[in-house]
Order: structure tokens, then sequence, then C-alpha cells
């Protein structure tokens, strides 16, 4: 990894705004430059290292865009309802002669358009005439609508010509661009290879799903929502399960999960009580600025690095409250991870949409309010926006971005984070 120091802490007690502390992380963090050699299909949601580079017009060739007839508009005099006789059959995969003076050539969608043909007239507007014998093998066509030049006609080249960038390095491949690099020949990708990341949980009140639920103990949803975030993010997730609330061992855990990762990821024990040991353990086995951020739900975040041999492995510890936790994925680890890969684009962007609810008492902090959009193109909002409410997540398909002491009603425009976006 990058030896690029963590940036300066802020003042004791002080809070950082979101854009500040997603700066400080971006500064501090470069592109891995390792990069996978992958077939095309395999490159799905990866980010592509090298620009692909068309070695092929598309299409290749003059071709028909519709089932129909092509034709010279000289033969056709400016005469709807002109009869030529049908010279040839020309289907896709096929290549025809040059269209004799005079004649129409029956051709299909795809097909390579016969040289002298200027344009394709659509079935729907020609009448078919029935062949007359073996002399007369494909009959005629009468022309009732007359075409304009070069209707109907995709040109060589037209979507792609050769040798122009077709997919730039940092792009990640959605389905469309998997299209794309195999429309131009593409078999293999040179994709970013995908971070290596180490995740823990900390607590002792924690228990795995499956097992009995003791007295004072839950179920451990960070570590299966964690996990399943990353994944969405292209990385290589090792789990290395939950420490237990000592020093000892959060050091321990620490050093283990340096040990061949880009980057740790942890959730709890990142606040200030006399149970959080990641602070400590982190300045003894590294290096650690712990922000304060001015974001509700998510305060808490820790940055930083574990000495490895050779270098180091970056830190982020995440709050324990399930949705602190995702909201600070989506809105800080989301796009390290990003940069770790070499992407052009690190976040999303929001879009205004219509608020249809009212938030009468905002927060001093930067506030992201799960939501849904509605059958009318507004957003509706979860009754329960507690930090622990993860039915609040599951129901919503987004984030509403407010201004710190911003009240919203009904109608106000706000700032849409979808998280199909943010965190598939």
């Amino acid at each position: 990894m990058s030896t690029s120091p963590v940036p300066a802490a802020p003042a004791r007690g002080a809070s950082i705004s979101a854009e500040d502390a997603l700066a400080r992380l971006l500064a501090a963090v470069a592109p891995l430059g390792r990069s996978d050699d992958v077939s095309t299909p395999d490159a799905w949601g990866r980010v592509l290292a090298r620009d692909v580079v068309s070695g092929v017009d598309v299409p290749p060739a003059d071709n028909s865009a519709m089932d129909g007839y092509a034709v010279r508009l000289a033969d056709l005099g400016g005469v709807a309802g002109t009869l030529l006789p049908v010279s040839q059959r020309i289907a896709a995969g096929q290549v025809g002669v040059p269209l004799a003076a005079g004649s129409a050539a029956r051709i299909f969608t795809g097909a390579p358009v016969p040289a002298g043909a200027d344009a394709v007239v659509m079935q729907e507007h020609c009448e078919a005439v029935a062949a007359h014998g073996a002399d007369d093998p494909f009959g005629g066509v009468r022309v009732n609508e007359l075409p304009r030049p070069g209707m109907a006609i995709r040109r060589q080249g037209e979507d792609v010509a050769r040798g122009h960038v077709v997919l730039q390095a940092g792009q990640r491949l959605d389905a469309a661009a998997i299209g794309l690099a195999a429309t131009v020949g593409m078999a293999r990708l040179e994709v970013a290879a995908r971070p290596r990341v180490a995740l823990f949980s900390t607590g002792d009140e924690l228990v795995m799903p499956g097992e009995p639920l003791p007295p004072g103990a839950i179920y451990n949803s960070n570590r299966f929502m964690l996990g399943a975030l990353l994944r969405g993010q292209g990385c290589l997730v090792t789990d290395l399960g939950n420490v237990p609330d000592r020093l000892d061992a959060t050091r321990a855990m620490l050093r283990a999960a340096a040990a061949d990762h880009d980057l740790i990821l942890s959730s709890g024990g990142v606040s200030v009580g006399e149970e959080d040991h990641l602070k400590p353990a982190l300045a003894a086995e590294g290096r650690l600025d712990l922000w304060s951020i001015a974001i509700k739900p998510g305060k808490p975040l820790a940055f930083g690095a574990v000495r490895r041999a050779g270098g180091e492995t970056w830190f982020i510890g995440l709050p324990g409250n399930p949705v602190s936790s995702h909201v600070t994925f989506t809105l800080f680890v989301r796009p390290v991870l990003a940069r770790l890969q070499g992407a052009l684009v690190l976040a999303p962007a929001g879009i205004p949409m219509r608020a249809d609810f009212t938030w009468p008492r905002p927060d001093r902090r930067r506030e992201f309010l799960r939501v849904r959009r509605n059958a009318t193109g507004g957003l509706d909002l979860h009754r329960n926006q507690g930090s622990g409410a993860l039915t609040s997540l599951a129901w919503g398909d987004g984030l509403a971005d407010i201004a710190p002491g911003h009240a919203v009603q009904p109608g106000d425009l706000v700032n849409y984070l979808s998280l199909a976006e943010l965190a598939p």
C-alpha cells in the first residue's frame, strides 16, 4: 500500500464535515496498481485497468436496420407504387452482389447492403409480387412509399470506428460495457485487482445468527451486512470474526488482519467508552486519526494504518450501530474502495427529489434519512430513523441528504442518494 501519511486529526472534540472527512481519506489512499487478466464475461462489476481500443468498425459494413427491400432511388423515379423485379435475397451473415440497375434486393435486418443501393424500404411499405417461374425466382416488389436517401441503412463504423477508445480505464464494467467489449471482439480484459479486505467486529455482546441468544446479547448483523457490502464492491473478503472486548485481543486481531490485506474494516469499538479498545490498540500497532464527523447517523469513524512486514495496511473503523455502520460504509468506505481500484467515479451524485414527508426538528449535524420512492415521484420517510433500526434500510431504497439545521416540509426538494448505486 501507499505510505502516504494519515491526514492530521482535528482538534480534540471537534467534528469535521463529511466532505472534509472524505477528502482526507481519498488524499491518503492511492490505487493499488495491481491488475488481473480475466475473460470478458468474468469482468462484470470489475474496474477496467486498461483502455479498450476497438480493432474493428461497428458495424463492419453498411447493413440493413430492418427487414425490407434495398433499392436505388433513381430506379423509383420519384413515383410511389413503382414495381421492381427482385434480383437477389440477402439474409444476415450473407453477402450479396452489387445491385443491378432497375431491380430491388430482398434484405433482412443486419444483412450487408449491396453496393449500389442507397436506401432500404421497410417491408410494411412494400407489396410483394409472386414469382412467375424458374426465370423469376424472387418475384417482384411494389414500393408504395418513397424512401429518403440512406433510409434504414446503418453505416459502417457509425457506432464504433476502428482505433477509437470504447471503454476507458477506471470505468466500472456493467452489462452494457461487457456487451460493448464483446462487440469489438475482446475475449479478455485487464481489470483492477480486487482489494483484499480483512473484516472483523468487536463486542462481547455479539452472537452469531443460529446460536442461542443469552440475556444481554444481540446477533451480529454487521458481520454479514458489511461482508455483503464489501463483496458488492468487488472485494476479496477475509472474515476474521469477532474480537473480545480486551486490549490484548484487539491488538492481536489487528496484527493478524494487517498481513496480506490492503484494508482492514471493523465495526464497533471506535467510540470513547471504557470497553472501546480500538483507539489504544491502533496507537500501539500503527497510527490513528480518530474522527468525529458531523453526520447523523454515524458520528464516530476511525481511520489509520496498521504496521506489517514491509509496510502498512489501511484501517477504517465503523460505528457499531447497524444503520450507522451501513451509512458510513456507503459514504466513506465505498469511495475508498473505488479509489483503490482506480475507478474514475468514486461516488454517485445525488438527485433532487420531492419530499412527501415532514422533518420539523432538524439536527445540527448533516442527516441521512432512510426514504423510499413512491408511485407519484416523491419520497416517503420511514417512521423509525434510529441508528439501530436496520428495518429502515431494508424498507428504504435511498437516503435523503439533509443539510444541518434544515427542516423539511412536503413539497421541498431534497438530495436523494440511491442505495442501489451506493451499496449494491
